[in-house]
């Protein structure tokens, strides 16, 4: 297929109609494309002109003073026309000096015809030219639809996409991946193609490839890389690109070809993502049995989890929930497909991030082991800043697709050195959840070696003690700020939380001085004068928490 589609200045002049034209000025310009003809007459062009127009005048306008006959041109280059044509003999016998140089310092195209010519003749001719191109290239783009139709239901295979992309341009093109290795079709040697992995992932570090649209990258003087971002689930992890020689001009009918592939390679990615997903069930046997504490020998444990031996140092193991929590109305078949795709989504995200990973669904969670080498001082904290980034890109994405309909919860438990240590985790992360839905101090709390005193009161094996606890020591505070809506509990925590700074109370409550100085004068008479000294105060701080939880 011809991807150019261009019909420039250059092809416009050896058609037959032009055979008697001249090009009198703008010879730069032959590589201007039509995509048009008008015929104008008026002076005020400029509201009528598109880019790529070629227009047809009798001249007219040259009749007009020379200010005025800039003017003209002037909107015309401004417009960013093709070119213009004039028929001489019938208004104007010839153009001013000052045009033609005006035109050449443009590069702009001026073509006479130093005969009278029929105008209608040349729309006709144009016109059918373009549409006829125009019709031809949609059959052959319904054809290659179709091939690719047929491509991603006989074969998982990538590469059999690239093959027929570069058949229907006759370019250079690759899938490129962070993941893993980048496919070239025709293949090049690592010498050819490291280069240009590595400029691409330049630009995917420093975000400067569109994650929608297309980019055009310019490696060199001469080579140019246009790339398509393959999105799946509002997630970009991998681009189909060309590589163009010399600066070409980036036509619709190459774009149109590059989407098309990208989205056939999408639908293979989601395709090869539902396999993997029915070749889950180990997985969650895996996982099931780490939750009941059934493993037991550590190296059979990461030879199952697919984890080869280090010479040197050992492996991080993160345990870690995603709650999916939709609005009351959602309609059951939109959960179920929220899930699926929110589990495929976690897959992927967590190969993007080079998390070696097993991941279950049950019910309304998301469950996960990560493993991650642990090579230096700093690896438990990058895995968790991994993990933070991870669940961030997670919540965008379900935000972006679902906007209000679902919140996402996640929590991960202590990093552990073994598998066979791991069966707490998840109960550790189900802990983090529950403190960050119903904390708002902890509402972006990820981890459970964050949670501080929560812990401990997570740990409390009966609500019913804690309920009482809470009774015992912040009772009279309920009662009198359930009959009298006065606010004690958030003025108390708030009290605490200043370091018993009055000023700094009254600002974070957003309250006058004396009405504070009132509050506390009913804490004292409700708690006692000593409800500040050390043992009461750590009592009451304990009961504070304990009843945000609720």
């Amino acid at each position: 297929m011809d991807t150019t589609l261009k019909f420039d200045i250059s092809q416009l002049l050896a058609r037959p109609i032009f055979r008697a034209a001249k090009l009198v000025a703008g010879r730069e310009g032959m590589h201007r494309p039509v995509g048009w003809v008008h015929v104008l007459e008026i002076t005020n062009v400029a509201p009528y002109v598109s880019p790529n127009d070629l227009i047809l005048t009798t001249g007219l306008w040259l009749k007009q003073n020379e200010q005025d006959r800039f003017a003209y041109m002037k909107q015309l280059i401004d417009q960013h026309a093709a070119g213009l044509c004039i028929e001489m003999g019938t208004t104007v016998d010839a153009i001013p000096k000052e045009i033609v140089e005006l035109a050449d310092l443009h590069q702009f195209p001026l073509i006479v015809f130093e005969q009278p010519v029929r105008f209608v003749e040349i729309t006709q001719d144009v016109h059918a030219l373009l549409i006829n191109r125009q019709h031809q290239f949609l059959k052959e783009l319904e054809v290659y639809s179709r091939k690719l139709q047929r491509l991603t239901i006989e074969s998982t295979g990538i590469a059999q996409i690239l093959r027929a992309f570069h058949e229907q341009t006759g370019r250079q093109v690759l899938y490129f991946t962070s993941l893993d290795h980048s496919v070239f079709y025709p293949a090049l040697t690592t010498k050819v193609s490291s280069p240009i992995s590595g400029f691409l992932q330049r630009q995917m570090d420093a975000k400067s490839l569109s994650a929608k649209d297309v980019s055009v990258l310019p490696m060199n003087a001469q080579q140019l890389l246009v790339v398509q971002p393959v999105i799946c689930f509002g997630q970009t992890f991998s681009y189909v690109g060309v590589l163009l020689h010399n600066k070409p001009e980036i036509t619709e009918s190459l774009t149109l070809l590059l989407d098309y592939t990208t989205k056939a390679v999408a639908a293979i990615t989601l395709r090869t993502e539902f396999l993997e997903e029915k070749l889950s069930r180990d997985h969650n046997e895996f996982i099931l049995d780490i939750m009941n504490n059934r493993i037991e020998n550590e190296d059979q444990a990461q030879a199952r989890m697919g984890l080869g031996q280090l010479s040197k140092g050992g492996y991080l193991f993160a345990g870690g929930i995603v709650e999916i929590q939709h609005t009351a109305d959602t309609e059951p078949i939109t959960i179920e497909a929220d899930k699926q795709d929110l589990l495929i989504l976690v897959r992927q995200l967590l190969k993007k991030h080079g998390l070696n990973s097993l991941v279950m669904m049950q019910n309304n969670r998301i469950c996960m082991l990560c493993a991650k080498e642990a090579l230096h001082n700093d690896s438990l904290t990058n895995l968790q800043a991994t993990l933070m980034r991870l669940v961030d890109e997670l919540r965008e994405s379900a935000y972006e697709s679902h906007a209000s309909s679902l919140k996402l919860y996640a929590g991960f438990g202590k990093l552990r050195a073994q598998i066979t240590e791991s069966s707490r985790s998840y109960e550790e992360a189900q802990q983090v959840i529950d403190v960050a839905r119903n904390v708002p101090a902890y509402e972006g709390c990820m981890f459970y070696d964050r949670l501080g005193v929560y812990q401990l009161l997570k740990a409390v094996p009966k609500l019913s003690f804690l309920a009482s606890y809470v009774e015992d020591h912040l009772g009279p505070l309920i009662a009198y700020d359930r009959d009298h809506n006065l606010q004690l509990i958030e003025t108390l925590d708030a009290y605490f939380a200043c370091m018993g700074s009055k000023q700094e109370t009254a600002a974070r409550l957003h309250i006058h001085r004396q009405t504070l100085y009132n509050r506390l004068d009913k804490l004292a008479l409700l708690l006692g004068e000593d409800f500040l000294e050390t043992d009461k105060r750590r009592c009451l701080e304990m009961a504070l928490m304990a009843y945000k939880l609720k």
